[in-house]
């Protein structure tokens, strides 16, 4: 798919990865829609980017993990733009609880990381879904992590919920097929502030990996859009981890 001309929703687009998501499919000439939940700034921010560098972006908020926005921004955004082509499933949340402490894994962090890692996801492409399949084609791309491959990770249950997200993934490209292709992008270690206060785990970790670097944003924005371009592809769970699932 030639993503010029496009109309895209990146959820979680106003820092990190969904920053540089967002800033990559605009230089391919896609118009673009940067949901935020709470970091309005930081969204606007990222539109006013893409838009003083001669592209189309607004920011729009919707907590991913609550339909009913979901489909107010959907529907908002195809009053904006005429129609909806890209998805990129980008928005996620962790808690960071030793993976030993059973007893610190309560309810409550089971429905928080869940509402927003795996049915947040899931509601953004039922809400885009039938537009996608009016234009008979559409992109999908799901935000992964070696963490659901691993088992490892800040938390255990986000660990599970990108299991689910890997899971998910597959479900949706059978479900929406033969119109819309679905994919997931599995990042390992991305310099984004995630890290921040651990800066130094960060640096002890590159040498270790099979590159020897951290992913920047920009790296696995470059293969979103890579996913969302093939055409020839569907319900594939892509690593892209500088070989980090390599070297432990």
């Amino acid at each position: 798919m030639n993503l010029k001309n496009k109309v895209a929703l990146v959820t979680g687009g106003g820092t990190g990865i969904g920053r540089a998501a967002c800033i990559a499919l605009a230089e391919r000439g896609t118009a673009v829609a940067v949901n935020y939940s709470r970091s309005r700034s930081d969204a606007e921010e990222t539109a006013q980017i893409i838009n003083r560098n001669g592209g189309r972006a607004i920011a729009i908020q919707a907590d991913v993990s609550q339909d009913q926005e979901v489909r107010k921004m959907v529907d908002r955004l195809v009053q904006q733009f005429g129609t909806i082509d890209l998805l990129v499933n980008n928005a996620s949340i962790t808690r960071h609880i030793p993976l030993h402490d059973l007893e610190a894994v309560t309810e409550e962090v089971w429905d928080e990381l869940y509402d927003v890692n795996v049915k947040g996801m899931y509601y953004c492409a039922r809400a885009v879904a039938p537009f996608m399949k009016n234009n008979k084609q559409g992109a999908i791309v799901n935000l992964g992590s070696i963490a659901g491959q691993t088992g490892l990770g800040s938390s255990l249950p986000y660990a599970v919920s990108k299991a689910a997200v890997h899971g998910l993934t597959k479900s949706l490209a059978r479900a929406l097929a033969p119109d819309i292709r679905v994919n997931c992008v599995v990042p390992g270690a991305v310099e984004t502030r995630w890290w921040a206060g651990r800066e130094e785990q960060m640096k002890k970790l590159a040498p270790n990996l099979l590159l020897q670097r951290i992913a920047a944003p920009e790296d696995i924005a470059k293969f979103i859009c890579a996913a969302l371009e093939q055409e020839a592809m569907t319900g594939q769970i892509i690593t892209v981890d500088s070989g980090q699932t390599l070297s432990s």
